[in-house]
C-alpha cells in the first residue's frame, strides 16, 4: 500500500515549465557559451533561434527547448534570420572579419583610416568601430599603434639604423615618433637597442606580513613592484628584467617609497598614489587601467572588465594581462576574481591574494 502511494505521488509530479528550466536561465542572458548546446523555438514567431540571438527576449510560454538542432528543425519553423542557428553565429562572423581587418593593418606601409577599414570588410564605419573594439579590447586606432611599436620593435632588434626602424615601422617622420617612442618601448630607441643600458633604476628590498617586497624605479616612476619569500630572488627577478640597466641600491630618499607601499600593504585603506612606469601591449595597459579603477575592498570578474573595458568576449586575455603585471598592488590584479566568486591564479601566490583580499574587507 505504502510503495503504491509513493508511485502515484511521484507519476504525479508536473514537468518543469520554460521558465523554471536551467536552460531557459542562459537563453534569457543571451550565454554565447551555450550556443551549439541548445536551441529554442518559438510558436508566435514562428522561428528557431541560438541562445545568444539578440532578439527581444520571448514570452517563455510561447518558447520551446531543444537539445539539438534536428529538434528545432523538427518543429517546421525557420531559422532565425538575426542570429542564424544553422550556420555560424554572429560573433563567428565578426570575429572573421575583423581579422581580416588586421590583416590590412599589418600589411599597410601607413596607418589605414577607419573608412578605408569598414570598406575592406563591407560594414560601416561605425558599426565597423563599434565591432573591433568589442572583438579586441582595442580601437582600430590603438591596434596600428600596437602593430607599429611591434614593427619597430622588429626593426631595432634585427640590427638595422633607427631610422630605417622608424620609417619601416610606418612613421611619416621622425619628428612624430619620438613624441611617441618613450612611451611606446619604455626607453629610447637607442636604449632599447642596448638592451636598457645605460638606464637607471633605483631598488629597494623591504619586509611585509606578506613577506619580502621589492619596490623599483626608473626615472618615469615605479616600475616593478614584486612579492615574495626570498629577497635575493627578488632581487635576480629584477635583473632578468633590466639585465644592462645600471641597478641603484636604496638610499635615504627611496627608504621613504619603500615604506609608503610597505603601509599600504598593511593598511590598504590609507592609499597608494604613485607615478608608475607601466610598460606592456596597448591591451595589456587598458586592463591595467581599469584594475586601478576598481575600489578598494571591492571584487570584480575577469569576465566583468573585459566588459568595462569594451572587450566582453576577451576574458581570457584580461586574465593573461593580470598575469602579466609587474606591479603588485600598485595596478591591483589581486581584486579580479573568478566569476562563481572563487580566487584565481596569482602571480605572487593565492595565499597573498587571499591575504589581501581579507586586508582590504578589514579596512
Amino acid at each position: 500500500m505504502t510503495i503504491f502511494a509513493r508511485s502515484t505521488s511521484l507519476q504525479s509530479v508536473a514537468p518543469l515549465s520554460v521558465a523554471e528550466d536551467p536552460r531557459w536561465t542562459r537563453i534569457a542572458a543571451r550565454d554565447k557559451t551555450a550556443d551549439g548546446q541548445l536551441w529554442y523555438s518559438v510558436a508566435t514567431t514562428g522561428v528557431y533561434c541560438r541562445p545568444s540571438c539578440p532578439s527581444r527576449t520571448a514570452n517563455p510560454r510561447n518558447v520551446a527547448l531543444h537539445d539539438t538542432l534536428e529538434g528545432a528543425r523538427a518543429t517546421g519553423f525557420r531559422p532565425c534570420r538575426r542570429c542564424n542557428p544553422d550556420g555560424p553565429s554572429l560573433e563567428c562572423e565578426n570575429a572573421a572579419l575583423i581579422a581580416r581587418a588586421c590583416r590590412v593593418i599589418e600589411e599597410s606601409e601607413e596607418e589605414p583610416s577607419l573608412e578605408h577599414l569598414a570598406d575592406a570588410v563591407g560594414r560601416s564605419p561605425s558599426y565597423f568601430h563599434r565591432m573591433f573594439k568589442a572583438t579586441t579590447g582595442l580601437t582600430p586606432k590603438d591596434y596600428a599603434a600596437a602593430d607599429r611599436a611591434r614593427k619597430l620593435r622588429h626593426g631595432l632588434d634585427a640590427g638595422g639604423s633607427i631610422t630605417e626602424a622608424i620609417y619601416d615601422a610606418g612613421f611619416n617622420s621622425s619628428g612624430r615618433f619620438y613624441e611617441k617612442s618613450t612611451g611606446m618601448l619604455g626607453m629610447t630607441p637607442s636604449q632599447y637597442r642596448a638592451g636598457g643600458a645605460n638606464e637607471e633604476i633605483k631598488f629597494a628590498v623591504g619586509q611585509t606580513s606578506l613577506g619580502a617586497i621589492l619596490v623599483a624605479s626608473s626615472t618615469k616612476g615605479v616600475a616593478s613592484i614584486l612579492l615574495g619569500d626570498d629577497p635575493d630572488a627578488l632581487v635576480r627577478d629584477l635583473q632578468d628584467r633590466f639585465p644592462k640597466a645600471r641597478l641603484i641600491g636604496m638610499d635615504r630618499e627611496y627608504e621613504a617609497l619603500i615604506a609608503r607601499v610597505c603601509g599600504f600593504v598593511e593598511h590598504p585603506d590609507v592609499g597608494l598614489d604613485l607615478p608608475l612606469d607601466v610598460r606592456g601591449t596597448a591591451f595589456q595597459r587598458r586592463v591595467w587601467q581599469a584594475l586601478q579603477e576598481i575600489p578598494v575592498g571591492e571584487r570584480v570578474s575577469y569576465a566583468e572588465i573585459a566588459r568595462r573595458i569594451g572587450a566582453p568576449s576577451s576574458t581570457r586575455a584580461v586574465a593573461g594581462a593580470c598575469a602579466a603585471n609587474r606591479l603588485a598592488v600598485a595596478i591591483p590584479c589581486h581584486r579580479v576574481i573568478r566569476s562563481d566568486g572563487d580566487l584565481a591564479g596569482y602571480r605572487w601566490g593565492i595565499e597573498r591574494k587571499r591575504a589581501l583580499i581579507q586586508k582590504e574587507a578589514a579596512a
